[in-house]
């Protein structure tokens, strides 16, 4: 849609352009984070089995749970609307600028929920209620609650981030599994320092919100000294999937590589900070998760075929 406006002096014509009406709908799902999201229930789906997981369970599994990721995604922008529009990070959103009314971000949001648990319920009714479990922990236990109620926040919502490669390990086994688990302990490690690496980049804008995150409450240093001790904690949580004889060699170095680069940033974070480095951190942060589970698949891979 375009908006033109003609100016007092002839001939001149300005043009505004706005998102295509898919865009907002496409933006409401946070498809960078489903993106991530299903990279690691792949990652749980490939390890569940010797060989390749069944076509089937990867093809309705990854559909299933985007959908559901992408439901709690809208979700969390029709609950967050009010908080959206008072943080620079988040004004431009489609709620937030209502450019997508609640109504339709609302029915748009259910539409996703049930074609994703319907996908879901077609494989096994285990992974259909704890798919259905995650959505509602993100979007209503974290974003209603869990967010203004602790700044421990993100620690105990961060649970249902990190479920996705449990929910793929479910889809292709329909059972739960102790090694699934460790994955689950990957991310829920993980999570704490990456958002609280943004949190204190956009500490400001949480405090003019009201949302008790860390940084906000107990100050930017002691959250840089979390953010150090959970990096630490990673790096030992890292080494379970090979102590328990899950993964191999390849994603042992992989691993300490990735959380030692991790903890790394965290230190200078805490001892010898600059201004832009806990965007970096926070930065780094994306592309840790997103290597460490390619070296869990890549060694998975190595030793299926070796």
């Amino acid at each position: 849609m375009a908006k033109v406006s003609m100016s007092p002096l002839a001939g001149n014509v300005s043009v505004a352009t706005e998102p295509a009406l898919w865009r907002d709908y496409l933006e409401l799902t946070k498809p960078k984070v489903v993106a991530m999201l299903l990279l690691t229930a792949m990652v749980g789906m490939c390890l569940a089995v010797p060989g390749l997981p069944p076509a089937k369970a990867v093809i309705l599994g990854l559909l299933g749970i985007g959908m559901q990721s992408a439901a709690a995604a809208v979700f969390n922008h029709v609950i967050d609307q009010r908080i959206d529009q008072q943080m620079q990070r988040t004004i431009h959103r489609p709620v937030a600028k209502g450019r997508v009314s609640t109504r339709q971000a609302l029915g748009f949001g259910c539409m996703l929920m049930g074609l994703g648990f319907g996908a879901l319920w077609a494989l096994n009714t285990l992974v259909a209620w704890l798919t259905f479990a995650s959505l509602i922990g993100y979007a209503l236990v974290y974003t209603v609650w869990l967010k203004h109620a602790t700044p421990q926040n993100i620690v105990i919502g961060g649970l249902a981030g990190a479920m996705p490669p449990l929910l793929g390990w479910v889809a292709v086994t329909g059972q739960l599994d102790p090694h699934a688990l460790l994955l689950v302990m990957l991310i829920f490690t993980w999570t704490p320092p990456h958002f609280w690496a943004l949190a204190i980049h956009r500490q400001k804008d949480y405090a003019k919100a009201g949302v008790p995150m860390l940084p906000v409450t107990h100050g930017v240093e002691f959250t840089k000294t979390m953010i150090l001790l959970y990096t630490l904690l990673l790096v030992v949580v890292g080494l379970l999937p090979y102590l328990a004889g899950m993964n191999g060699v390849i994603y042992l170095v992989g691993s300490l590589a990735l959380n030692l680069g991790f903890a790394w940033y965290a230190w200078r974070l805490k001892y010898a900070d600059k201004k832009g480095l806990a965007w970096q951190t926070f930065k780094y942060s994306i592309w840790h998760i997103f290597g460490l589970f390619v070296a869990l698949l890549a060694d998975h891979a190595w030793y299926a075929v070796a």
